[in-house]
């Protein structure tokens, strides 16, 4: 076989065989997506699809404003302990009014001004003896504003209760409960409600400050004893009132302040019948 004429005299260098790509073999889970590559798509545009159409939905049901925002509310704050306890007092106590001998020309005159608390729902009341000792007249006025006559049908002078029945109640009158003094511990949370200086019904919080206290009352000429000793702030005008624990129930009736000055103002230190006396007083069963 005749060699093959090279122009140049020179034999050309040889080609290197050209190189084929290697493919690495595909994952299992490349093949399955490949082979359901349309189905899936498929299926996710129809669930965006249908995202969209309830989203839609909600809005114009909300009223369709798409910049609508959700606003949380805070929760409410409940009412403090001692707004608490007079909320459940409050429709169970009553201004008690005395009057004196009319004036000739006048009406009768206005002789003092205390507070009360009902204990029976017909119209039994619980209040201090001096604030309707030696009236000619004496009223009430509910916490619906009814004003009635009322009658002392019963008084214990050692303790300076009185109790009063009213004329006329209202329908919905609500009695007071109330609770024995036996646990009752020096720094328990008290309220005391009534008319100080006529203006109320007012509330003032404060704790038990003693037990079993001595005082003499100059209004009543005598010794009282077996008191409750509390800083509630109370002024003329509170005597009868309840002194009530933080759940609203009665541990006594406001009697009394001890005030070194001829004042009669309150400087920290008040006096309350324990309710188990003031119950007796007016013939209920004791606890």
């Amino acid at each position: 076989m005749r060699e093959p004429t090279y122009y140049g005299g020179r034999r050309p260098a040889p080609q290197p065989a050209p190189q084929v790509p290697v493919t690495a073999p595909k994952s299992r889970w490349r093949v399955l997506y490949e082979r359901h590559q349309r189905p899936v798509w498929a299926t996710g545009g129809a669930l965006a699809a249908l995202a969209a159409v309830l989203v839609f939905w909600a809005l114009m049901r909300g009223g369709g404003a798409a910049t609508d925002t959700v606003v949380l509310q805070e929760p409410k704050p409940q009412p403090s302990v001692a707004a608490q306890a007079y909320a459940a007092i409050l429709p169970s106590v009553v201004k008690v009014r005395g009057f004196g001998e009319p004036n000739k020309g006048a009406e009768t005159p206005e002789a003092q001004v205390g507070a009360g608390v009902v204990i029976v729902d017909n119209g039994i009341i619980l209040t201090n003896l001096h604030v309707v000792a030696g009236a000619r007249r004496v009223t009430v006025v509910f916490a619906d504003d009814l004003e009635s006559e009322a009658t002392v049908v019963g008084v214990r002078p050692e303790h300076d209760l009185a109790v009063l029945q009213a004329a006329t109640i209202p329908d919905d009158l609500v009695a007071a409960t109330m609770r024995s003094t036996r646990d009752l511990l020096p720094g328990d949370p008290v309220v005391a409600v009534g008319f100080p200086f006529g203006i109320g019904p007012s509330a003032s919080a404060g704790v038990v400050s003693g037990l079993r206290r001595e005082f003499y009352s100059k209004q009543g000429q005598r010794l009282l004893t077996n008191l409750i000793q509390f800083d509630a702030a109370v002024n003329p005008g509170s005597s009868g009132g309840p002194l009530v624990t933080a759940g609203g129930e009665v541990v006594g009736i406001v009697t009394a302040i001890l005030n070194p000055t001829e004042q009669r103002v309150f400087v920290g230190i008040g006096f309350a019948v324990p309710i188990e006396n003031a119950a007796a007083a007016a013939g209920l069963p004791p606890f």
